[in-house]
């Protein structure tokens, strides 16, 4: 079992592996630390298709840490915008500078000093030193937990700590100590392009003649997982608070929030028996003590985050009385239509946002 692992998966990856820019060689010879590292963070919760632009983007304007290091979050979050979990980026930025300030500007290759870093769990570090150093430490992914499930007919819950616990040690084990890093890629590839959630490829696998989940005709009875709990849902209530200028009101939200440090308009839940328009008036007289009269709705803007689905009421806001002040003492800004788009934001405040400009360039009837 440890020899098709370590032999006949690696040689199938030799031929089978995809090109990806952050697989791209530097002038040694090696990869990048830095790219390897922001690749991994992308590539948590986000397919390759997906990430690959934004690495680009990424990289072109911070090449290196220090770069990174240097800018300011609204623009790292600018960047990142569209790619959802944005505590990764601010972890990724802070821990930029805390390189910057502890290691001289270099990734330590060091396991115990670069989990020190902000938002380097144990998949991150074993990703990142294994593929950048050779260090031997065995990813465990949701692509990993696929292929070792299915090939050893694992059939505990595999949501669960202690099962995790066992398919890490099954890594650990099968894992090349003399290549690590291509042993990790070879799983992962395999687990992202062969051994698929759903119609696995398995005539072209290369560890089908180990397969304990092939040899049973039931690849896709693995992994084995629990039933997640229903999804709930919420009903949000924002407003388009617009001046006589033209500018909009916005609010950047709290660091220590979920999409902490993007900016959005100002708004929440609607409450049991409240009328969105209602929640809105509510809404801004607590957060920013104003008071506003609602007009007709600019938009309505279903969405799903990874716990939980919102449906949101946006609508265009008149000032009646009140200096707009945060309750939380988070900046506020009055910004032109036309230079939303300078800011980052949540993809929902996006989606008004696209809605606000398209209602703004409407022709008037006179």
């Amino acid at each position: 079992m440890r020899a098709a692992f370590r032999e006949a998966l690696p040689a199938w990856f030799d031929g089978a592996r995809r090109p990806m820019p952050w697989r791209e060689p530097g002038p040694d010879g090696r990869r990048d630390p830095y790219r390897v590292w922001v690749s991994e963070v992308m590539l948590q919760q986000t397919r390759v298709e997906t990430a690959t632009p934004y690495f680009r983007r990424f990289t072109e304007r911070f090449p290196t840490v220090r770069d990174l290091a240097e800018a300011g979050q609204d623009e790292v979050l600018k960047l990142w915008e569209g790619l959802g979990y944005y505590s990764r980026a601010r972890n990724l930025h802070r821990a930029a500078q805390q390189v910057v300030a502890d290691h001289d500007g270099e990734v330590p290759s060091d396991e115990e000093a670069f989990r020190a870093l902000p938002g380097a769990g144990p998949y991150t570090a074993a990703a990142v030193l294994s593929l950048a150093f050779d260090t031997p430490l065995a990813v465990l992914d949701g692509n990993v937990i696929r292929v070792l499930t299915r090939v050893f007919a694992i059939d505990a819950d595999a949501r669960s700590g202690r099962t995790r616990r066992q398919l890490q040690d099954l890594a650990d084990v099968l894992l090349d100590p003399a290549h690590p890093g291509r042993w990790n890629e070879s799983v992962m590839e395999l687990g992202a392009t062969v051994c698929t959630p759903r119609s696995p490829a398995c005539p072209r696998c290369p560890l089908n003649d180990v397969c304990q989940a092939y040899a049973r005709g039931a690849p896709e009875a693995f992994p084995v997982v629990s039933k997640r709990a229903p999804v709930p849902h919420h009903t949000i209530a924002v407003g388009l608070v617009i001046d006589d200028a033209s500018r909009v009101l916005i609010q950047r939200r709290p660091e220590d929030a979920m999409l902490g440090g993007l900016w959005e308009f100002p708004g929440g839940k609607v409450e049991d028996g409240e009328t969105p328009g209602e929640a809105c008036v509510r809404e801004l007289r607590e957060e920013l003590a104003v008071e506003v009269e609602v007009s007709a709705p600019i938009a309505r803007v279903e969405h799903a985050y990874s716990h939980f689905r919102i449906t949101m009421h946006a609508f265009r806001c008149r000032l009646v009385s009140g200096e707009p002040a945060s309750e939380t003492g988070e900046p506020i800004a009055w910004v032109p239509i036309d230079a939303l788009d300078d800011y980052a934001f949540p993809r929902a405040n996006r989606r008004v946002i696209e809605a606000l400009i398209e209602e703004a360039r409407a022709p008037r009837l006179l």
